[in-house]
């Protein structure tokens, strides 16, 4: 079993999958535009057929999903949910989370702590909150 996250981003998906390809090397495996949709019923339910309807990119071992949505969601709203990031080492740590902050607000800045040789969050530009963590040395 695999549980994958579905990003909602209310109309600025390209934007959001432009923005991890640059800053985390996500790799886009699907894209698919409500106007390609195979389903005629779907083209015509957003707006905007230029627009998301589902997008999928690999961000190291992980597939991340995401989506436009429909016009109901205009601004996403990521309450409740970070996603955690696993560096392999301190430099690229820092690295990823300089890039996530670009745009961005630091909640709490990159840090050693007791579990790990560094440590941060921030909420990217897109609203997303992200969790950065040096891998423990016995994973690497």
């Amino acid at each position: 079993m695999q549980v994958q996250a579905i990003l909602a981003f209310g109309g600025h998906s390209e934007a959001a999958i432009q923005f991890y390809k640059e800053a985390l090397g996500a790799e886009v495996i699907v894209m698919m535009r409500w106007k390609d949709s195979p389903d005629p019923a779907l083209r015509t339910v957003s707006q905007d057929p230029e627009k998301i309807m589902h997008a999928a990119l690999r961000i190291g071992d992980t597939t991340l999903m995401t989506t436009d949505g429909v016009e109901t969601l205009k601004q996403p709203d990521f309450k409740g949910i970070t996603l955690a990031i696993e560096a392999k080492d301190d430099a690229e740590a820092k690295q990823l989370f300089v890039a996530l902050s670009n745009g961005g607000k630091v909640q709490m800045p990159l840090a050693k702590t007791f579990w790990t040789s560094l440590s941060g969050m921030v909420v990217d530009r897109f609203g997303v909150s992200w969790m950065v963590n040096v891998a423990s040395p016995t994973k690497h």
